[in-house]
């Protein structure tokens, strides 16, 4: 099941990142995730994380969530179930290696997915990720007002927002700019894919 938005009596949302890490656009996204005390999600792909190790480490290390979304960003959906396997595992080693912690977020490249995708997801323990501003489209650089109001009209207690941070994220990384002071001075809290789920389990009645 992809999971758009979580039930939360609490104000909080979920930034999320794919195809990363970037050692320009990650950094600069990070950044700014820490000049207003918030923390992300960063679903990584793992031919990334073999070229870029330092920066997913300096993004475990300031408390971000590293997610899987698999190693080469195939269309999962097209591949039989030992490539599906081995997509999911390679980057799902790496991140242990990497952040010394097993992940428990996953998001499928183009969120394309089936029953037996979902189950093999399942078996790592992996919720899946989806988002609310899909029509963002920042993957096209369609602009950054446009990026800026399509994540502006996604917010919501539990929103998980759907963002990227590989290849050139420039218009994407001036949005978070200026999107991440707005959330704050709303009363948003920016936490990670994880916390967000954590903290809404807590908060459901037994």
């Amino acid at each position: 099941m992809i999971i758009h938005e979580v039930a939360t009596p609490r104000k909080q949302l979920a930034f999320t990142f794919d195809d990363g890490p970037d050692p320009v656009h990650t950094a600069r996204i990070a950044a700014a995730f820490e000049r207003h005390g918030g923390r992300a999600t960063f679903f990584v792909l793992g031919g990334a994380l073999e070229r870029h190790p330092d920066v997913a480490r300096a993004l475990h290390a300031a408390g971000h969530e590293l997610g899987n979304h698999s190693y080469s960003h195939p269309r999962l959906t097209e591949l039989d179930e030992d490539a599906r396997r081995e997509e999911l595992e390679r980057t799902d080693a790496l991140i242990r290696d990497i952040a010394g912690v097993r992940p428990t977020s996953f998001r499928a490249p183009f969120l394309a997915t089936d029953d037996a995708l979902e189950a093999l997801a399942a078996s790592y323990g992996y919720a899946h990720a989806g988002g609310l501003n899909l029509d963002s489209m920042d993957w096209a650089s369609p602009g950054v007002e446009h990026i800026a109001a399509t994540v502006r009209a996604a917010f919501r207690a539990g929103a998980v927002i759907l963002l990227h941070d590989g290849g050139d994220r420039e218009q994407t990384a001036e949005a978070i700019e200026r999107l991440l002071p707005e959330a704050v001075a709303a009363g948003f809290e920016l936490v990670t894919f994880a916390e967000l789920r954590r903290q809404a389990a807590e908060a459901s009645p037994a």
